[in-house]
């Protein structure tokens, strides 16, 4: 019998795991941490192991064999904490054929130093998965009257739906994906995102034996990732962006310390990198290979600028641009769900962009545009129609995801579909 916890609202990566765990001996399920692995993994699990405990612990670190059981898939909760423990499950799946034996959550991936006590990648008998933050589908704040699929498909059935308010926008983007959020007071729920900044800054961050790091520079660092959200800057911006924005004698200048700081983010799984879109478009040349950064949700750019509800409704520029990040957010969970990759277009020669292009197993791609409100639905099919003319392989569909609209619609003179986020599913 399955360890599901009580009121447990099902993930889209559920269908995955059923899925991954009828092929293989185990299963490494990664993300940031208060993403919902631990409770998903006994959602699929007969028995669990926690590393955070002391005894646990303890145990693994004398044999790793000793907190294994027969009852199996067996959850190992923070597999990180003892390195060697990836080695032995690797073997113990190589004993027999059996597919789902383990499934293995992590919320840090390995730094250089513990990665030397892991002698074989698991190519064949350990499968990686990705775990985000909730989707509005997800949590129950998207309709899914339409799909991926369906647009892929050319099956949408167009027509009008509720008109979701700007405020309730603002409300999906500081409160987040986070599965404890979900169901929190209004005024309350910027209460976690802010909580998990603290908590990267006070301990996260200096997890490493013998490495410290200075949590002011880091929440400097924090601060230009989340003005720069949804933007294709580099860490030379980055620098420029601390020292414009700070007064302090030990400002953040080197590049190698900003590559070590980002790497910490990397490795919690709390940033994303939208890369650039490969594409015979003109001239190979001309396309941009910068990506696009995203905190892994947008609440966290919130919380590290203090941003509230009733700030993002005043600053429209800022709203836009997190709600982007909330668009392609959900863009990534979704096409992680149907085996698809996220990406962005920029031509460096005419500035021409697409803000998300959607791209297959199959190599078919659709092309995306994300506005907050329909004022910017013409420039976008301005935007999308000059890429199809230009692109040599077309999409396969073009979107306009919008935040405040009331309908379903397919644009009868250029075929764009015109979307709201609250009503999109994968």
């Amino acid at each position: 019998m399955a360890l599901t916890k009580e009121n447990y609202r099902e993930r889209l990566i559920d269908k995955k795991i059923d899925r991954y765990i009828k092929v293989f001996g185990a299963l490494c399920i990664e993300g940031p941490k208060w993403c919902g692995k631990t409770w998903t993994s006994l959602n699929h699990s007969e028995s669990v192991a926690y590393v955070t405990e002391k005894e646990i612990r303890n145990l693994a670190e004398t044999d790793p064999k000793y907190i294994f059981n027969k009852l199996r898939p067996q959850l190992i909760d923070e597999w990180q904490l003892v390195p060697e423990i990836w080695d032995s499950v690797r073997h113990e799946c190589d004993e027999t054929n059996e597919p789902g034996k383990f499934i293995l959550t992590g919320s840090t991936s390995l730094n250089k130093e513990d990665a030397k006590n892991v002698f074989h990648s698991g190519a064949g008998r350990i499968a990686r998965l990705k775990m985000n933050t909730m989707s509005l589908y997800e949590s129950g704040d998207s309709t899914g009257d339409v799909s991926i699929i369906d647009m892929l498909n050319s099956t949408v059935k167009c027509g009008y739906i509720r008109k979701v308010e700007l405020i309730e926008l603002a409300q999906y983007i500081v409160r987040g994906g986070w599965p404890a959020n979900c169901n929190k007071n209004i005024e309350d729920i910027d209460l976690i995102p802010k909580s998990y900044i603290e908590s990267l800054l006070n301990k996260d961050i200096n997890e490493e034996n013998g490495k410290q790091r200075d949590k002011n520079k880091m929440m400097m660092i924090l601060r230009s990732l989340a003005r720069n959200e949804s933007t294709l800057v580099g860490n030379k911006t980055i620098v420029k962006d601390i020292e414009e924005y700070e007064n302090d004698d030990e400002l953040v200048k080197s590049r190698t310390t900003i590559m070590d700081y980002i790497d910490v983010l990397n490795r919690l799984h709390l940033i994303e990198n939208q890369d650039a879109f490969s594409l015979n478009y003109r001239s190979s040349n001309r396309v941009g290979k910068v990506s696009k950064r995203h905190f892994t949700d947008p609440s966290l750019a919130c919380a590290c600028l203090d941003l509230t509800v009733q700030k993002l409704l005043l600053d429209h520029e800022t709203f836009g641009l997190l709600f982007e990040a909330l668009v392609e957010r959900d863009l990534r969970i979704y096409m992680d769900f149907l085996d698809g990759k996220l990406y962005h277009f920029r031509d460096n020669a005419s500035g021409d962009e697409v803000d998300s292009i959607l791209e297959f197993k199959d190599g078919e791609y659709g092309a995306v545009e994300i506005k907050l409100t329909s004022k910017g639905i013409e420039d976008a099919k301005k935007s999308l129609s000059t890429f199809y003319n230009n692109a040599k392989k077309k999409p396969k569909f073009m979107c306009i995801i919008v935040g405040h609209y009331e309908a379903i619609v397919k644009d009868p003179d250029t075929g764009i579909y015109i979307i709201p986020i609250t009503s999109l599913k994968p």
